[in-house]
């Protein structure tokens, strides 16, 4: 069964192993996240459940917001976001706080975060272009894009590389080592790369589906 939780980066640091190798490991709080909502096939098609992350100020919340995290005994969170389910979850209900005390048996993690924004680039940034030689009669146009267009259909093809807005947007890491758990700080120590920047939000959901130990 595929289960999450939500988090924040907060930055890097350096892990040692217990063979004595330094790696440097991505840390992140996790947790604690209560459930706001269960969805399920019935009522909405789906099987998940909706969880919380970190108080909103009570003069930013709105009264949807106060309404909604009050039917579980909440107040109003920052980051709201649904986990699905294969199959409905009878161990959750809404209320329940999800932690990550249970995550010492998960190896490996796919994380889902907004990517840094860097603003409009150009194509040698933002696609890879090897660009123009740097040499007589090249003028200015060392990082131009070069001819887009063609005879035929005398337009500029739908989807080709260019100039434009690049980052900020939601992508998801796959295959990244759990290092250690600290469940007493709710903290993650992740080897390898987190999109993002230290302070956003992150999804955090285990590689493999599994079910927590109940110990």
């Amino acid at each position: 069964m595929w289960r999450g939780i939500l988090g924040k980066k907060i930055g890097m640091t350096q892990f040692f192993t217990e063979d004595g190798r330094r790696v440097g490991v991505t840390v992140v709080e996790a947790g604690p996240c209560p459930v706001l909502q269960l969805k399920t096939k019935e009522s909405d098609g789906y099987d998940a459940y909706q969880l919380g992350f970190d108080d909103r100020k009570e003069r930013n919340v709105t009264k949807p917001q106060k309404g909604h995290a009050a039917k579980t005994g909440n107040t109003a969170k920052r980051f709201i976001r649904e986990i699905r389910l294969r199959e409905p979850a009878a161990d959750i209900e809404p209320g329940t706080v999800m932690t990550i005390e249970n995550w010492t048996d998960v190896s490996e993690v796919q994380v889902t975060s907004k990517s840094k924004g860097k603003g409009f680039q150009g194509v040698m940034k933002r696609h890879g272009y090897h660009g123009l030689r740097a040499t007589h009669g090249v003028k200015t146009h060392h990082r131009i894009p070069g001819s887009m267009g063609s005879l035929t259909p005398a337009r500029v093809v739908k989807g080709k590389p260019a100039p434009g807005h690049m980052g900020d947007e939601w992508v998801t890491q796959k295959g990244l080592k759990l290092a250690k758990v600290i469940p007493e700080k709710n903290l993650l120590l992740i080897q390898g790369s987190v999109p993002g920047p230290a302070g956003g939000y992150v999804i955090i959901r285990p590689a493999q589906p599994f079910v927590p130990s109940k110990d």
